[in-house]
């Protein structure tokens, strides 16, 4: 076994690793006292000979020769901002994130030698890198607790009973539970989480989404980072009720797809400055009760086009993945025009990112440098293409946010008219990256990705 406490200086996770370390006899490791004994100094020492980054390669080294370890590793809060250190704590691990309020903490660490890491006064530095870290900590963990006013036993007990398999659901939740799975088609889920009190699941919520490669993906990417985490698919016509399913499963990631980009972020709690200026979220993170939205999307668009920077864009489509697309290009210092067949649906788009608008009939005599199809047309079984190899120009790049199949009519006809063309699957290789990053904490290469994709086949 391997239970990994992280968190912010302060925050008990020394004394509350002992506890656990004895309770369970296991070995405790303390990767701050590793470091001291390869240096053979003090941590303030180090810093004041060799800095922060010395420190930090220290730090690395302790982590890196604990990742096959069993026991009981408290590791200090700005390890987990390295992917590379959270990638080893998690290997076959589980990590809590022990947070508190940062008036707490800088009360339990005033007076502390460690020397300061941004040259704020303390109480400010404390807050400051709390918000800093906030996204990595959410990754990085499986299990976020609240130890403010919880003494370390307290905390401690809690942490065995979520290993020892307590759901903290009421019998009554349960038997909502259980029905939903029934209603959901995944009575197999059940069985598996009674199984395996340690295990998170993770899974795509859309309607339609049983062509989503996403399922076969992730749990080949849980499988390569040694991760005990499970994907399936949430498919159902309203968000409240994957939502509410969510809620009461070890939740800790969504990837959200059609219909539900929208309507999904009035279930959350907090939603990131990009999916609220896009008005889109296609990643949920869960911990603590809680629930973070993040879009992805923007950035799946944005890196396959970043050589056509300051180009005149056509975005086809107005809904949520237009609008993520439309920040991507706008991001790259594009001039963009939005066509739909709607006009109002258009004229709102444009008018929120102050670009130009029109209808999908416009497009003829377009000047456009790279076009950006955003709606569902051409997604398999559909057969159509919002445009024919006639309505293009050889010095058009075509990007087909489509990826099922992988290459789509509009993919077929810009090929036929000599353009450059972007197949949807890079837009979801980016994405995807990004998103694995924000439920993890670890960092995937888009090369693997593509590689775990070309094993797989749409589900």
């Amino acid at each position: 076994m391997k239970v990994v406490l992280t968190g912010f200086r302060g925050t008990g996770k020394t004394s509350v690793g002992r506890i656990l370390a004895n309770h369970l006899g296991l070995p405790f490791f303390d990767t701050d006292a590793l470091v001291e004994r390869r240096a053979g100094i003090s941590i303030p020492e180090i810093f004041r000979r060799a800095g922060e980054a010395h420190f930090r390669a220290l730090e690395r080294e302790a982590i890196a020769s604990l990742r096959a370890a069993e026991g009981v590793i408290s590791t200090g809060g700005g390890a987990v901002c390295d992917p590379a250190n959270v990638a080893d704590l998690r290997w076959h691990g589980t990590v809590f994130l022990l947070s508190a309020a940062p008036g707490i903490i800088y009360e339990r660490i005033a007076g502390s030698d460690r020397p300061g890491l941004t040259g704020l006064p303390p109480a400010e530095e404390v807050r400051t890198l709390l918000a800093r870290r906030k996204e990595a900590y959410l990754g990085a963990a499986d299990a976020c607790i609240d130890t403010g006013t919880r003494p370390p036993r307290e905390v401690a007990d809690i942490i065995l009973r979520q290993i020892g398999g307590e759901t903290g659901i009421s019998p009554d939740e349960k038997r909502e539970r259980d029905g939903l799975l029934e209603r959901f088609d995944l009575a197999a889920l059940r069985e598996t989480i009674d199984r395996n009190p340690d295990l998170r699941v993770c899974g795509i919520a859309g309607n339609p989404c049983a062509h989503s490669k996403s399922p076969l993906l992730y749990n080949r990417l849980f499988a390569h980072f040694g991760l005990h985490y499970h994907y399936t698919r949430f498919e159902w016509p309203d968000a409240e009720t994957i939502v509410r399913l969510a809620n009461l499963l070890p939740v800790k990631g969504l990837s959200v797809t059609i219909p539900f980009k929208a309507d999904v972020m009035r279930h959350l709690d907090e939603v990131d400055e990009h999916a609220a200026a896009i008005g889109a979220t296609n990643t949920v993170v869960r911990c603590g009760g809680r629930s973070y939205g993040h879009n992805t999307d923007w950035l799946g668009v944005r890196a396959p086009l970043v050589h056509r920077h300051g180009a005149r864009a056509v975005v086809l489509g107005a809904g949520g993945a237009a609008a993520a697309a439309v920040y991507a290009l706008l991001s790259l210092d594009m001039d963009v025009t939005v066509l739909a067949r709607t006009p109002d649906a258009a004229k709102g788009l444009a008018g929120r990112f102050n670009c130009r608008w029109g209808t999908l009939e416009e497009f003829k005599g377009s000047d456009a440098d790279v076009v950006v199809h955003a709606t569902p047309v051409g997604m398999e079984p559909d057969t159509r293409s919002l445009l024919a190899p006639c309505d293009l120009e050889q010095k058009t790049t075509v990007f087909d946010l489509v990826y099922t199949p992988p290459e789509t009519p509009l993919i077929r006809a810009a090929r036929e008219a000599g353009c450059e063309t972007i197949p949807g699957t890079e837009m979801f290789v980016h994405q995807a990256a990004e998103q694995f990053r924000l439920i993890t904490g670890i960092t995937v290469s888009p090369a693997l990705v593509r590689e775990m994709l070309a094993s797989t086949t749409p589900g």
